[in-house]
């Protein structure tokens, strides 16, 4: 049986070190240079993102279904989740944008700090002190609507659930060629950063973990799961040879805004293996550590990639690219482990003590935060 308390369904907090890697190389590969054969495959890593809003819906209705937790506790919880980290990486990110002696819109920081950057078109503003952050506006919005969302559909029928799981995926589908008008700039906050529109995903997150609760066994087994996935991300590199980014029909939206079920059948796969008690090799001791880092790996690489290339410039092709590569990746990984045991870990274990109803009521083990770019 799965071990209890915060990695209960271990094969997620695994999968967390996985999508983050996805969204890393898929910057390299834009930010740093290409390597052949990988490049390719990762170009639209910015899926990742979707990744990580679906498995946030699964893990939050997983730990909050029937765990009678006020919403005011809920709510603090989360903010001693993410936010501590995120003040120091703005920090950081603002540091190296003035190295770089490049202007910082201190509105833009201002709305990263209060989370609510996504909501504003313009690129400066939902990009903000560090670009990886805009996703954290998006997961507030989560944490903001859950728990009505729980109560509206927790008590519900399975039948209840599947046609709301049909529902959001058929509004992306809708949602992405009617939104197809806008001009592109407009057209990409509204589709890729807008919590509006990717709560979508959240919900198909919502719905499949009550299900899992529920005793739920999805229709594929893990192995298939990742094939799906994986052939998916390989469909996309004849798609982006035929069709330009700038077009609304490229794979750079479709990447990330037509994969949620192909995640959440992953995500739920490798949760009903975990329960089975089936091994995964994704819950081994390892795993799980560099699941736990994952989110200050999100935060964090973009800020390296970009201090690198100033300082160092682009690498040259062929192997300049891949010890490029490597060095960026072992160290905002270092970087990464040091944030999550000496800020992220420590800051949340003390923002939980100050928090209400703390020892008045036991609760669930906070869930991990997510978030990628």
């Amino acid at each position: 049986m799965p071990a209890p308390g915060r990695d209960r369904l271990p094969s997620l907090t695994g999968l967390r070190f996985w999508a983050a890697l996805l969204v890393v190389l898929y910057h390299l590969s834009r930010q740093v240079g290409t390597v052949p054969g990988l490049s390719e495959t990762v170009w639209y890593g910015r899926s990742g993102v979707t990744f990580f809003f679906v498995l946030s819906g699964v893990v939050l209705a997983w730990t909050y279904d029937g765990a009678r937790v006020p919403t005011r506790v809920f709510l603090w919880r989360r903010f001693a989740r993410i936010w501590p980290l995120l003040t120091v990486s703005v920090a950081l990110s603002v540091a190296v944008w003035a190295l770089m002696d490049r202007a910082v819109s201190l509105k833009a920081v201002a709305a990263t700090l209060l989370l609510v950057h996504a909501w504003f078109p313009q690129p400066v503003m939902f990009t903000g002190g560090n670009p990886a952050a805009w996703s954290l506006t998006d997961e507030a919005f989560f944490y903001l609507t859950f728990p009505a969302l729980l109560a509206l559909l927790a008590g519900r029928r399975a039948r209840v659930w599947l046609w709301t799981a049909v529902a959001v995926t058929c509004a992306a589908l809708v949602l992405w060629p009617a939104l197809s008008g806008l001009p592109p700039t407009t057209r990409s906050w509204a589709l890729d950063y807008l919590p509006l529109t990717r709560s979508l995903q959240f919900v198909l997150g919502v719905v499949a973990g009550l299900a899992l609760k529920r005793g739920w066994r999805p229709p594929v087994s893990l192995p298939v799961a990742i094939g799906l996935v994986i052939a998916w991300h390989l469909v996309l590199i004849p798609w982006s040879d035929a069709v330009p980014d700038a077009l609304w029909y490229s794979p750079y939206t479709a990447s990330q805004w037509l994969s949620a079920p192909l995640f959440a059948a992953l995500i739920c796969a490798a949760a009903r293996a975990d329960l089975d008690g089936r091994r995964t090799g994704l819950g081994g001791a390892w795993m799980i550590r560099l699941g736990h880092w994952s989110f200050a790996w999100y935060l964090l690489h973009e800020i390296v990639i970009r201090a690198a290339v100033f300082h160092w410039g682009k690498p040259a092709a062929g192997t300049g690219t891949l010890v490029f590569w490597a060095g960026v990746l072992v160290v905002s990984l270092a970087a990464s482990a040091a944030a999550y045991h000496w800020v992220e870990h420590p800051a949340e274990r003390w923002l939980r003590r100050l928090g209400p109803s703390v020892r008045r009521a036991p609760l669930p083990e906070t869930p991990p935060a997510v978030g990628a770019r």
